[in-house]
């Protein structure tokens, strides 16, 4: 990733796209959650681009509990979503990023949301659910967002780092 194509992608999307680090080790683009499924679409479809393939949907809590430690960070709490594109054709990669609030209207308990580009790339299907599960972002426009990995009626999202253990789940106690 070059900042050719940052240039082109602010050029083609204007405000839409929010920052980047080109001389990172893993380069990125950070999009607006508005803009996502326009800036992938665009990605994928470009013949001198053509992302075809999204390997990686992950995502970050930036949190800190600890507020003596939440005191020294240079950055306010908020999740990071982050897609990791491929072009099989051209051999290149690219990393995107969304910044969301940790909690939609700042409402506690009630998890952000951002578009699924599960129509984009097929696989994203499988990743959001993984996302949604764990991280609590809720991906609209989801054909199937339900938990992947924890039991449907579980509570709470486990990457989350307020997160807090049950110390029961149906009768059975943990340790």
């Amino acid at each position: 990733m070059s900042q050719p194509l940052l240039d082109r992608l602010k050029k083609k999307f204007g405000d839409q796209i929010t920052g980047a680090n080109v001389t990172n080790l893993d380069p990125w683009i950070e999009v607006a959650p508005a803009a996502l499924v326009a800036v992938c679409n665009y990605l994928r479809d470009e013949k001198d681009l053509r992302f075809n393939y999204l390997s990686c949907i992950s995502g970050v809590d930036y949190f800190e509990p600890d507020a003596k430690k939440a005191a020294k960070v240079d950055w306010q709490p908020h999740l990071e979503v982050v897609y990791h594109l491929w072009s099989l054709v051209h051999k290149t990669s690219l990393v995107l990023k969304v910044i969301l609030p940790r909690w939609k209207d700042d409402v506690e308990g009630e998890i952000p949301e951002v578009p699924s580009v599960a129509a984009v790339w097929p696989t994203a299907d499988w990743h959001e659910r993984e996302v949604y599960d764990l991280s609590g972002v809720r991906f609209t426009g989801h054909p199937n967002l339900r938990r992947i990995l924890c039991p449907e009626d579980w509570e709470g999202h486990p990457l989350r780092k307020d997160y807090e253990m049950p110390l029961e789940y149906h009768g059975i106690r943990g340790k």
